[in-house]
């Protein structure tokens, strides 16, 4: 989701002992390989579809046992009053890193990333265009993952961060983007044994058929971050083209959802309009980027919006 900044830092402080302590106890078999099998990040999974040992973000998300043993930070979660999707602890080695990249995929478009740091360093640096900060143990972070961003851990020791996806409620965002108190007035969240709190996770998202409501949303966001790697009059022409061609899509994508419905039906006709827009616009999109993260168009259209189409279906 795109910020106004590349960091907000909400005015919440947590029990950083407690939350060491619970993460402590997780046995070894808790840790995964990260998803992209980055080399030093490794992850416990705490919210996944169906509490299993999976990073899918598709399906009913439920917390896993390793969460079910970790009473403070279920309490954590469900302080904040939203709904969680993915949710996991993120493991920095030593000298590792988290190369540049920026998260262009369809779950990012309207979610969060919350950062809670549970064991970290002065030398891990956070860097988010151009901007660099240290997220502090207990501290509670949130930045703009549209943006291209890295991380970089200088210690000697693992980096934990507590590293949880929301869309968050209106609350939420006033909560973590409003004008901040001094830190010294900063509420502490401590560890209540008396409690336990009911923990909101989302259901399943994924319908048959990509409205054309949210087609035309994320269409007419692609077009208004389009940008040229090199500006000249060939390229200008070819965006002009490309612009209009997902325009053209957005119409046909409306008037197969008028004739069909939403529900599945004529999956085949909504199959191949996907097909031969991506086709369409292979020959378009060279030299085209996005204006904020220089993304390329192609690949931001395909992961954010053609492979979501129908569901089940990776479209191109």
């Amino acid at each position: 989701m795109r910020l106004s900044r590349p960091f907000f830092q909400l005015p919440v402080l947590f029990e950083v002992e407690r939350l060491q302590a619970e993460v402590a106890a997780l046995p070894a078999e808790a840790w995964g390989p990260h998803p992209d099998r980055v080399p030093g990040n490794s992850a416990a999974r705490l919210i996944s579809a169906g509490g299993a040992e999976t990073d899918s973000v598709h399906g009913q998300m439920l917390p896993t046992p390793w969460l079910a043993d970790m009473p403070y930070l279920r309490q954590v979660l469900a302080g904040f009053g939203v709904v969680w999707s993915r949710s996991r602890l993120m493991r920095l080695a030593p000298g590792a890193g988290v190369p540049e990249h920026a998260d262009i995929n369809y779950h990012w478009h309207t979610r969060v990333r919350l950062h809670i740091p549970i064991f970290t360093w002065p030398q891990v640096r956070f860097h988010c265009d151009g901007q660099s900060v240290h997220m502090a143990a207990g501290e509670a972070w949130i930045f703009d993952n549209w943006r291209r961003h890295h991380v970089e851990n200088g210690a000697d020791a693992a980096r934990i961060h507590l590293v949880a996806d929301t869309s968050g409620t209106a609350a939420f965002w006033r909560f973590a983007c409003g004008q901040a108190p001094p830190r010294d007035q900063w509420r502490t969240v401590g560890w209540d044994p008396g409690i336990r709190p009911q923990l909101l996770t989302e259901g399943d998202q994924r319908s048959p058929v990509m409205p054309a409501a949210e087609v035309q949303l994320l269409v007419d966001d692609l077009r208004a971050e389009l940008a040229l790697a090199t500006d000249a009059a060939e390229a200008r022409e070819r965006a002009a083209r490309f612009s209009a061609l997902l325009e053209d899509f957005v119409f046909d994508w409306r008037q197969l959802c008028a004739l069909h419905g939403a529900g599945g039906q004529g999956r085949p006709d909504f199959q191949r309009l996907a097909r031969a827009a991506h086709e369409a616009a292979k020959p378009l999109a060279e030299g085209l980027v996005m204006r904020t993260n220089n993304a390329s168009a192609l690949l931001v259209l395909e992961k954010r919006v053609l492979q979501h189409l129908v569901a089940g279906e990776v479209t191109p």
